[in-house]
């Protein structure tokens, strides 16, 4: 199974900078992933489109991501229940390491369409 994580912080005007201890405690998690873990990144804004009422509103793109959104990482695992395990794993370093941080990490599943006609 196949799933993605999205981590959003809710307080971007107090958790500005995170720790160094953090971001060491982080790498060593995805080490332990190893495998697990296939892609992990950062993302930033680049632009949103929305339809409402049958009207399209684009907000973008913009010229500068000034601002990192938070952080994605794409893992293969065999359940459900690991990939919540490591998102609390994740989330708890957040709560030792960073405890002025307010985030929230999505669970996604993700599955591929075959597109062949």
């Amino acid at each position: 199974m196949k799933f993605i994580t999205m981590v959003k912080t809710l307080n971007p005007e107090v958790a500005t900078n995170p720790p160094a201890e953090l971001m060491g405690a982080i790498v060593q998690l995805g080490m332990e992933a190893g495998a697990k873990m296939t892609e992990t990144g950062g993302m930033a804004l680049a632009g949103t489109v929305t339809t409402r009422k049958g009207q399209m509103v684009t907000d973008g793109p913009f010229a500068e991501a000034k601002e990192m959104v938070g952080g994605y990482a794409v893992y293969e695992l065999d359940s459900d229940a690991e990939i919540v395990n490591w998102t609390e794993r994740f989330v708890d370093l957040h709560r030792k390491y960073w405890p002025e941080w307010d985030g929230e990490v999505t669970i996604l599943q993700l599955q591929q369409f075959n597109m062949a006609g």
